[in-house]
């Protein structure tokens, strides 16, 4: 007999549920951005020892460990993967707390990659078989609030903390946290049947990285795709990362309060930007799918004025109000790329596929932004003194441009490269 889809409220909870691990997953991503000041005056590290630590100790094993733990998501139960990952990556947070020296530091920020490959792709594939296609992209929003409200409790309260205790103490407390949630987690989220909006079909069986890549080869749209959000997200990075220390080294501001105004601005513009990507996605998507990459070229693009005014203006009022809108539109393309890419291949393939994209995404994202406006900030320092972070975020957000490109180029084909109904051959299934 085939499986009922679960009910509205369990899914509602389900949902709470996946956005509270991407929560933890963004705060122990994201503290280190706050805590960059004091971390640097305690263990006497250089910008581009920071944007390392921040940026490509974590992407190393995140990146190259998705897939082979996405393959496993599209072969089994993908609940258990998340409860594994989720409690390996917040010890490796908590484990942070007892760094000495930057390669201690370096090491323990590995282990967050390391456990971090196993929190998104499944989570991705999990929404796309407990909402139907029509609802995905406002689904998937609603989950990416992980990326917004993580980051900002991870900057407010990685600034708290470091203000009144010490910085170790906060990757004690969010670490523990997460290890606490773990086990809730896994006694109340049920693992669905897979397409079970897709297909009237019995559960597909799983394919091989080798067919999913084949398959992937002949979407052209797939890989622009990722190149976009690749670039998109390498600004998106640098600039969650460096902007806290941006406004205590121009601003003056102290510790607490740059934690408090820029979480401000990230949990205000992130929710509201990546909500109005899901809603266009699902409103314009299905009639034409070429919006899924439009919106994002057109959100990029409109950042860049907002970035220019509100780095450059002497006025912390104006600065706040005007970056909530950059903040936002940085954040649109979420949605759609992600609806996108689930419908992009089978159900059986949807783990694999989006881990794909995230290797190729936060290889160049997190492992490129912090370093590249570090390496900037360092260069234009004997210039610029303590501003040189201002003008290294300046040239580093000319980068939204390219990522605008490359979703024009998708578009043009992303009709052509949408999975109608096709079997892992990629040959038409009888209806």
């Amino acid at each position: 007999m085939k499986p009922q889809p679960a009910s509205t409220a369990y899914r509602s909870y389900v949902m709470f549920i996946l956005v509270v691990v991407y929560t933890f997953n963004f705060i122990d991503r994201q503290i280190v951005s706050i805590l960059a000041v004091p971390i640097k005056a305690d263990l006497g590290l250089s910008d581009t020892q920071l944007g390392l630590m921040g940026g490509l100790a974590f992407a190393l094993f995140y990146t190259s460990l998705g897939i082979p733990v996405a393959m496993l998501a599209d072969r089994w139960n993908r609940t258990w993967i998340m409860t594994g990952a989720l409690t390996i990556w917040s010890a490796m947070t908590a484990a942070c707390g007892f760094a000495q020296n930057f390669w201690q530091l370096f090491a323990a920020r590995l282990g967050v990659g390391i456990g971090e490959a196993g929190g998104v792709a499944p989570a991705y594939s999990l929404v796309s078989d407990y909402f139907p296609p029509e609802q995905r992209g406002r689904a998937l929003s609603v989950y990416s609030f992980g990326i917004p409200i993580g980051s900002a409790l991870g900057i407010v309260f990685g600034g708290v903390i470091a203000s009144l205790v010490d910085w170790r103490y906060a990757f004690f407390a969010v670490g523990l946290a997460g290890i606490a949630i773990a086990p809730i987690f896994r006694l109340t989220v049920r693992e669905p049947r897979r397409g079970q909006f897709d297909s009237s079909s019995a559960e597909i069986a799983p394919v091989s990285l080798k067919t999913i890549v084949q398959q992937l080869s002949r979407k052209p749209s797939f890989w622009t795709m990722c190149l976009g959000g690749a670039f998109t997200s390498m600004i998106g990075y640098g600039l969650f990362f460096w902007l806290p220390s941006f406004f205590v080294r121009s601003y003056g501001m102290s510790l607490l309060d740059a934690s408090l105004f820029f979480g401000a601005i990230v949990l205000i513009g992130g929710l509201a930007g990546i909500w109005i990507g899901g809603a266009l996605a699902d409103r314009y998507g299905q009639r034409n799918r070429s919006a899924y990459a439009l919106i994002p070229a057109i959100a990029l693009l409109s950042t860049l004025p907002f970035y220019v005014v509100g780095v450059l203006s002497p006025s912390l009022v104006l600065t706040f109000f005007v970056l909530l809108v950059p903040t936002a539109l940085g954040l649109v393309w979420l949605a759609p790329v992600i609806a996108a890419i689930q419908h992009m291949v089978q159900p059986n393939m949807r783990a694999t596929a989006s881990a794909v994209f995230l290797f190729i995404n936060n290889l160049v994202g997190i492992g490129a932004g912090t370093v590249l406006f570090g390496a900037l900030s360092d260069a234009l320092e004997s210039r610029f003194a303590e501003n040189s972070l201002r003008y290294s975020i300046l040239a580093g957000s000319v980068f939204y441009i390219v990522a605008a490109m490359f979703f024009i180029v998708a578009a043009r084909g992303l009709a052509r490269d949408w999975e109608n109904g096709r079997d892992q051959t990629g040959q038409k299934r009888p209806v």
